[in-house]
């Protein structure tokens, strides 16, 4: 079996020393490059503290040898794509949600509204609504009364009404009253 650290390390744009001083408790950069490597072994005892300082399930560190998966070979940058000296795993966004809260939720879009295209899918990370403050000028959606739901940029906080712009032009502000939780736009998945 080999391990998946490293790609899931950087898919998060941390460096050997921040997953480092992130588990708890810290250990050092060449201890995580020597898992990384499989040059040490990688117990349970590591996956669960590599697994809580990357926000992961532990089981997505693993993945068997002969797993096919999608390899990242390029990046975009303002001169033009540039050739990756070595490819890395792309991570589906199951794997970049956090696995200590609650499941990442999915809204699709249907119709074209703001910056949204039918076919898009918004992945979106559940906040406590006392976390509201983080989410200020992102794009969130919230439960309403009756299985409904609110989506737009999050705007203003006030107790415990939450205020929201929806995407679509000339909209007004929609208000929530104690939303029992707010989910939080953390990835766009668009096919081209």
């Amino acid at each position: 079996m080999l391990n998946r650290i490293r790609d899931i390390r950087k898919a998060k744009g941390m460096t050997l020393a921040d997953l480092a001083a992130a588990c708890d408790p810290p250990t050092t950069a060449q201890t995580i490059g020597r898992l990384e490597t499989g040059m040490r072994q990688l117990s349970l005892r590591w996956m669960d503290k590599i697994a809580a300082a990357l926000e992961v399930d532990p089981a997505s560190l693993m993945r068997a040898d002969s797993t096919d998966s999608a390899q990242i070979v390029a990046e975009l940058a303002a001169g033009g794509a540039q050739a990756l000296t070595s490819p890395r795993e792309a991570l589906l966004p199951s794997d970049l949600a956090a696995a200590d809260g609650p499941p990442a939720l999915v809204m699709a879009v249907s119709e074209s509204v703001g910056e949204y295209r039918p076919g898009d899918l918004v992945w979106l990370r559940q906040l406590a609504p006392d976390a509201a403050q983080s989410a200020i000028n992102r794009d969130c959606l919230l439960p309403r009364p009756g299985g409904r739901f609110a989506f737009g940029r999050l705007i203003d906080r006030r107790g415990t009404l939450v205020g929201l712009l929806p995407p679509g032009a000339g909209q007004k502000q929609v208000v929530v009253d104690n939303p029992a939780w707010i989910a939080v736009a953390f990835m766009l998945v668009r096919e081209l």
